[in-house]
């Protein structure tokens, strides 16, 4: 007999209970809030009722071409109302959304396609040219819609036009509100793929739902927020954020072209509080020229991800009136993970202590479970004392379900019952973690082990240094040493012997770069630098 009186008659039903969905929120604010604007996107503004409305006609249109459950919808264009509409809308139909980077190659986009197996691909124009080329090398046949870009012509054969297949809606069209389990993929992400084909991600709905509450509480947004679009939106769902925004009543102002003039230009006329980026988003706004500078009075919030922001940068951010946030976490986590959660005392340090403080990667979002530095092997953690190296482990329901048709990358992945990031940092006694490089970056000379992203932050603290980044350079002598590459601020003429002697000046000698090649450093679409290049072309200096 079964005395446990929490299991009589107290089951789910209806009435108290439903899976998370992040489209619930447009349907809230739709409701409450359908008079206020939802997008911006250059001449065009659409409300949150006309956002609903578009959605609805977006799922209904899909449905119609025979998207169900659990079929791919892929959709590749800048920032901009069909890619946000697309969060919403390929939900709603029962499809799983795959937004594709803009700045893959043909072959890269045909990839995705295939290994997604898209059913719909629905392409911005401007993004024409590589999709056509991607399609040309799949001998399957996809639904191809175009959505037609300011000053561009529609040139894909066959494509449908977006606002006339919206049109084709049917109004007695059942829409799929609620998954049927909040386990159900959401949405398909391509991890960057620099060591071999990309692996796609895989999303829940219900790590959807949360981390989208996440941002709202981790970053502390008030309703009715000013957005500013410079992080794609294809990258990890733009950290969730689309569906942050429908949930805050927020203002979604999309960037097509992300540079210092249409950022500074968005803040004073649109009046942006909050946008996310790199730290080279953060670079564009430090060297802005007067002329691309434009005044503002009130506050504005970044949160920035990536490689940790050096102080000299984020001091300077803070001097010209932005909150930098910083946070830590990758496509398998939904984007950000954890946070540099600020504390009232640190206000009152100066502001290179401040700037060291903001450094940190920090402590768990609030929706996710757990957050460790452990030992890659033994699973045991490492000493709190900012100096044991450990591996960056996470646990909850803001990790993905898995990699696609990959059993062997996800069960090595969640190895012990942890999400294994690849990430290598420490843990300070106040259980706020750091990162120190990843694995692969982390330089071995001479038996010493040299992070790399400390001797970033000693280059960046240099005037003359706008961008920089450092890998291993074989050496016969010491196995590796560090090798920088350097994006000089314009008009400098600042010396390589210069630069070493500074970072000598600031860490130990044998940190200091042995090489330093002045160059513009290759990045990502979202601003990452692509090491990998420079460890190749590191291999060939003799």
């Amino acid at each position: 007999m079964n005395n446990n009186p929490y299991l009589f008659n107290l089951d789910k039903c209806e009435a108290n209970y439903t899976p998370l969905t992040p489209v619930s929120f447009l349907n809230r604010t739709a409701r409450t809030y359908p008079e206020y604007v939802a997008v911006i996107d250059g001449d065009t503004r659409k409300t949150w009722g006309e956002v609903f409305q578009r959605v609805c006609k977006l799922a209904s249109a899909l449905i119609n071409i025979g998207v169900s459950k659990n079929q791919t919808v892929s959709i590749i264009a800048p920032n901009s109302l069909s890619i946000f509409e697309a969060h919403f809308g390929v939900p709603m139909s029962g499809g799983v959304l795959n937004t594709i980077n803009t700045r893959l190659s043909a072959r890269e986009i045909a990839f995705i396609l295939e290994h997604a197996r898209s059913q719909v691909f629905i392409v911005d124009s401007e993004c024409a040219a590589s999709a056509g080329e991607a399609l040309s090398m799949i001998k399957r046949e996809l639904a191809i819609i175009e959505v037609p870009a300011p000053n561009v012509e529609m040139s894909l054969h066959g494509a449908l036009n977006y606002e006339e297949f919206l049109d084709s809606w049917n109004p007695n069209t059942q829409l799929r509100e609620l998954p049927d389990d909040e386990w159900d993929a959401i949405s398909l992400n391509y991890t960057s793929g620099t060591t071999g084909n990309p692996k796609g991600v895989v999303y829940h709905y219900r790590g959807a739902y949360l981390n989208a509450l996440g941002n709202i509480v981790g970053w502390e947004m008030p309703h009715h927020p000013v957005y500013l679009w410079t992080l794609p939106m294809f990258h990890c769902n733009g950290w969730c954020f689309p569906w942050t925004l429908a949930a805050v009543a927020g203002v979604n102002v999309c960037l097509r072209q992300v540079n210092s003039k249409s950022i500074f230009d968005a803040i004073a006329d649109h009046g942006v509080t909050h946008f996310c980026g790199a730290p080279i988003v953060m670079g564009m706004i430090i060297n802005a020229s007067e002329e691309e500078r434009r005044p503002f009075l009130h506050q504005v919030n970044m949160m920035t991800a990536a490689a940790p922001p050096p102080s000299a940068v984020l001091e300077s951010m803070e001097s010209a009136g932005f909150s930098v946030t910083h946070v830590y976490g990758l496509t398998e986590t939904y984007g950000p993970a954890v946070i540099c959660a600020w504390k009232d005392e640190w206000s009152e340090l100066d502001g290179q202590q401040k700037a060291e403080k903001k450094s940190r990667q920090g402590v768990a979002y609030p929706v996710l479970e757990n957050v460790k530095i452990l030992n890659s092997k033994t699973l045991d953690p490492v000493i709190s004392d900012g100096q044991e190296l450990g591996e960056t482990m996470l646990q909850g329901n803001i990790v993905m379900k898995g990699y696609l048709d990959n059993p062997g990358a996800t069960e090595e992945a969640f190895a012990g019952g942890w999400f294994h990031s690849g990430d290598l940092g420490v843990m300070h006694s106040d259980e706020y973690l750091q990162l120190k490089d990843r694995s692969k970056d982390i330089i071995i000379s001479g038996g010493e082990n040299i992070s790399s992203i400390e001797v970033e932050n000693c280059l960046y603290a240099h005037s003359d240094v706008v961008a920089a980044a450092v890998v291993a350079c074989p050496d016969h002598k010491w196995g590796e040493v560090p090798c920088a590459f350097v994006e000089r601020a314009s008009g400098s003429s600042v010396s390589e012997q210069e630069l070493v002697d500074f970072c000598k000046s600031r860490i130990a000698r044998y940190k200091a770069p042995r090489i330093i090649i002045f160059q513009e450093l290759p990045k990502t679409s979202t601003g990452k630098i692509q090491k990998f290049k420079l460890r190749e072309q590191a291999k060939s200096i003799d």
